[in-house]
């Protein structure tokens, strides 16, 4: 299956899972019940295994290094944010998105400096889920998937394009396999550092971690997706 097919299957998937997901509930969460069990199930692998790992991290590596580490990682994804840049017809954006990676890949050493930034060009996120956001595709029910968190079917679509737009995916060396099984657990541990303690802020000022959870992953997605203008078309009728 060629990346023409593969991308278009995955176009195609979306489409129908957001096509099928009728009957939801006011929250958009038919599938409550088995959502809060798994959940419950990621809550405690994070405790038991990720948490640890990532305050771990935090203590035994300096921050330059941490700071060098998160800058290669974002580095390596700005090939697929700038494909969705040009997905969504932001041509201002994608020129900027292929200035970050030009610069930091040559001038930052690989991505481990951050020198577009210090340049004025922030980074930014865009992954396919966004895209068929932007064109407007609904996101379907809200789900929580086993290690992965909060999603729904348009975003876990947008996960699988976003796979066959990476150029990392077809690219091969000795154990690659290895390296970027390494290089997506380093990520999870490089974002959970950096979020220890804004999570256990959250948590420690929700009543209910689930609710609070939901609400959050979708208004950060919805502003994502209109590229954080406010959002003025369901204000309250005053």
């Amino acid at each position: 299956m060629n990346r023409l097919t593969s991308f278009s299957v995955a176009v195609l998937i979306a489409v129908l899972l957001v096509g099928c997901a009728t009957g939801q509930t006011t929250q958009n969460d038919p599938y409550e019940n088995t959502n809060r069990a798994i959940f419950a199930f990621d809550q405690s692998a994070d405790n038991a295994v990720i948490l640890p790992v990532a305050m771990f991290y935090d203590r035994a590596v300096p921050d330059f290094a941490r700071d060098g580490i998160h800058n290669f990682l974002g580095n390596l994804d700005e090939p697929v944010t700038f494909g969705n840049d040009v997905l969504q017809c932001e041509l201002r954006l994608s020129a900027q998105t292929l200035g970050r990676f030009v610069i930091n890949s040559t001038v930052g050493v690989g991505g481990f400096v951050d020198v577009a930034a210090r340049l004025g060009i922030p980074r930014r996120h865009e992954d396919f889920g966004l895209t068929l956001g932007v064109w407007g595709v609904g996101e379907g029910p809200y789900l929580v998937l086993p290690l992965i968190g909060p999603s729904n079917p348009r975003d876990l679509a947008g996960d699988v394009a976003d796979v066959f737009m990476d150029p990392l995916t077809y690219m091969t060396w000795n154990n690659s396999t290895f390296y970027k099984g390494a290089l997506a657990g380093l990520g999870v541990v490089d974002l959970r550092a950096r979020n220890v303690d804004t999570l256990d802020q959250i948590e420690r000022a929700s009543v209910d971690m689930y609710s609070t959870t939901r609400s959050l992953y979708r208004q950060h997605r919805n502003a994502e997706i209109r590229h954080g203008v406010p959002d003025v078309k369901n204000l309250p009728d005053l």
